[in-house]
């Protein structure tokens, strides 16, 4: 999956495939982990966040979407 850059502390790389609801994450530790069924919604907004990091942990972390380490 594409990931684009983002200006995070804690974030490297977003990316998201809409047919899928796929949303890509890699941290700045390298790790790269993909969550399921994000609507597109939640992607822009993580986008748009001032800080991605608290809107991933609030937004998708705490929402339980299902979730899995690729890398």
């Amino acid at each position: 999956m594409r990931r684009i850059s983002v200006v995070s502390s804690n974030l490297a790389s977003v990316g998201y495939e809409l047919h899928s609801k796929m949303l890509e994450v890699q941290f700045v530790n390298g790790s790269i982990y993909q969550y399921a069924g994000v609507p597109e919604t939640v992607y822009s907004g993580l986008m748009n966040a001032a800080s991605k990091g608290s809107y991933l942990d609030a937004f998708v972390k705490k929402a339980g979407y299902p979730v899995v380490r690729v890398a």
